[in-house]
């Protein structure tokens, strides 16, 4: 099973690794609650949990990268092997019908501007990562 390298160091404040390990939890706990609620996104908040557990607890970062239901969720963005078709679909789908939404309920034009460019720039992103083969 392949397993994401991980080179960021741990922080020494005791203070910010406790922060970072509660909110790599609350990210999971999202996560996990996003499997089965289909506007919340799973790969965002595990993504995030992976990030913060990176920075606070090896131990736990390797539990989630390894974890078999909850690993290959976002496994390969982190190895570098790509995103499978179906979450660059869902993810660039679900977030336009989100900024959509947002577009029409706020009627600030540099708001509207600012959401346009977020989402065409992370659709651009998200399309030019490799898309994995399953």
């Amino acid at each position: 099973m392949p397993t994401a390298t991980r080179e960021i160091p741990l922080y020494r404040n005791p203070l910010v690794r406790y922060f970072f390990l509660f909110l790599g939890w609350l990210s999971v706990a999202l996560g996990v609650v996003g499997i089965f609620l289909p506007l919340l996104p799973t790969t965002p908040f595990l993504l995030l949990a992976a990030a913060c557990f990176a920075r606070s607890s090896q131990r736990f970062y390797d539990w989630l990268v390894g974890h078999p239901r909850l690993g290959p969720w976002f496994r390969g963005y982190l190895d570098g092997s790509g995103i499978p078709l179906k979450g660059k679909i869902y993810s660039i789908g679900f977030m336009w019908l989100s900024i959509s939404i947002s577009f029409w309920l706020v009627t600030l034009t540099w708001a509207r501007i600012g959401m346009l460019t977020s989402a065409v720039l992370v659709s651009i992103y998200i399309l030019r990562q490799k898309t994995l083969q399953i």
